[in-house]
């Protein structure tokens, strides 16, 4: 009896201690929250104006993504202050359910969340400062703002704009745009080249692409001429087909504009490739003309002229804010906190990978349910640690790189498919696009076996290319357990 009420009492201790630091820290959240709501409001307000406006000033491109790069650590950092907190209102709800009197165990997990949130409201604080900083010496940027002229485009909501606009490459563009208008200062043989490395699947050709859309760059070139690994490989191909283009190119302008190539690699290039390459373009391009390389190899860094362009992805923070934005579409996510917990947990696993959130993200946003997006967290989860057991590796590296991934139908677990291939291509390129969807195959509704195409996704911005994954249905083998059967005089009985 004495041993009960010694514990009654002590825990009786712990819990007005808990309550107390519990009650003061949570005023001081609350207030931090608060402040850094409103902080991010002012810096998505200046962002907003910017991406509104047609900014050339390089100093100022440059305060603008560092700002960016603040506001989505701003927002990821209160998105995870958020589930935090919801997390441990579960577990409090669940030790307070349970019969008296309550574990150490439970104690020391109360403690813990309390030294954690204690870290997270460190780093709710850290983000405020270094924010409030930054708006403050945006003053001028914000003044010099509206000198710029504004571009014309609709006023969509955010998840259609960010669905709509490359994102995250702001800066690379208009130091890629920089390079093409800039006046060439050597002589008249020599063609300015400018290399964009990267991995797979990182946004070099979308960086391409707008960079070729943007007014200047199609007024300043007559013509831009764009070239794959095929046309460069072989040299009896470069004789016939590549000097042909630049030849072509050339004969049909009228004017003595210059001309910009795009030579896009999926692997290496040659040292002999290149000099054909510049030995042709010498003969044919005109004065002023250009020359990008986009690669995912680095090697071809030392064919060019200028610093190269490097392409990473995007760091977790800037994904969370693209993926939460287009999951959620136009519904408030404060309203849905455990779906901000879920979504999440879902993007922590994309790896950076900006297709996989396009893919998930219109995936959870037409099937806006609690249910569908709790399976399919857990379908990634088995799908991720499936790949790494197998292979080694990710399912969205190993995409990156061409490898085969299997997955298992979320339906229908006895039957998986292998994804053996990964291609992409223009509307021009398309001939019989496949009907079949990603979601078709992993729920179950496609039932045909063997191998097809399944459409994954189609871009809406430039190039407009529609991503496609060679798949092969097989049934798995399962192995059931025999039922032992008894005997009775030498006769099986079932």
């Amino acid at each position: 009896m004495e041993m009960l009420l010694s514990a009654v009492l002590g825990e009786a201790v712990t819990r007005s201690i808990n309550f107390l630091f519990r009650k003061c820290s949570k005023l001081q959240e609350q207030d931090v929250e608060d402040r850094l709501r409103r902080i991010l409001l002012r810096a998505q307000v200046i962002i907003d104006e910017a991406m509104g406006r047609h900014i050339t000033n390089q100093a100022m491109l440059l305060q603008l993504d560092t700002l960016r790069s603040a506001m989505h650590q701003g927002y990821y950092m209160l998105d995870t202050f958020r589930c935090q907190y919801h997390d441990e209102m579960d577990t409090k709800d669940q030790v307070l359910s349970q019969y008296f009197p309550i574990s150490k165990a439970n104690s020391l997990k109360v403690l813990c969340y309390s030294n954690r949130n204690t870290q997270i409201l460190e780093q709710l604080q850290k983000t405020l400062d270094n924010l409030s900083s930054m708006i403050l010496d945006m003053e001028e940027v914000v003044m010099f703002l509206a000198s710029y002229r504004r571009l014309h485009r609709q006023p969509y909501s955010m998840h259609l704009l960010l669905g709509n606009c490359m994102f995250g490459r702001q800066m690379e563009a208009e130091l890629a745009v920089k390079f093409l208008l800039h006046t060439q200062s050597q002589s008249p043989e020599e063609i300015e080249v400018l290399p964009i490395i990267g991995p797979g699947k990182v946004g070099k050709s979308t960086l391409v692409s707008h960079v070729c859309k943007e007014e200047r760059v199609h007024n300043h070139f007559s013509e831009i001429l764009w070239l794959h690994d095929h046309d460069l490989t072989d040299e009896l191909a470069f004789r016939e087909g590549c000097a042909m283009k630049l030849q072509n190119c050339v004969t049909n302008l009228n004017n003595d504009k210059s001309i910009l190539v795009v030579v896009e690699l999926v692997g290496d290039l040659t040292e002999n490739a290149w000099n054909r390459l510049c030995s042709a373009s010498k003969q044919c391009l005109p004065r002023g003309s250009k020359i990008i390389v986009t690669s995912q190899s680095e090697t071809v860094v030392r064919f060019g002229t200028t610093q190269a362009l490097t392409l990473r992805y995007l760091p977790q923070e800037a994904l969370w804010y693209f993926f939460k934005t287009l999951a959620f579409g136009s519904t408030d996510p404060e309203m849905h906190p455990r779906l901000v917990q879920l979504a999440m947990e879902i993007a922590k696993m994309l790896n950076g990978s900006l297709n996989g959130a396009n893919i998930f993200s219109f995936l959870m946003r037409d099937n806006f349910d609690i249910h569908f997006w709790c399976k399919l967290l857990a379908f990634l989860r088995g799908l991720i640690q499936n790949n790494l057991s197998k292979f080694g590796d990710t399912p969205f590296d190993l995409l990156n790189q061409n490898r085969p991934v299997e997955f298992e139908r979320m339906a229908t677990p006895s039957v998986e498919f292998l994804v053996s291939r990964q291609y992409q291509c223009s509307s021009q390129e398309e001939t019989q696009t496949p009907t079949i969807g990603l979601q078709d195959v992993i729920f179950g509704s496609f039932q045909n076996h063997g191998k097809f195409d399944i459409l994954l996704w189609r871009s809406q911005i430039p190039p407009y290319y529609s991503y496609f994954n060679t798949c092969e249905i097989r049934k798995l083998k399962t192995t059931g357990t025999k039922r032992k059967r008894s005997t009775k005089n030498g006769v099986a009985i079932i």
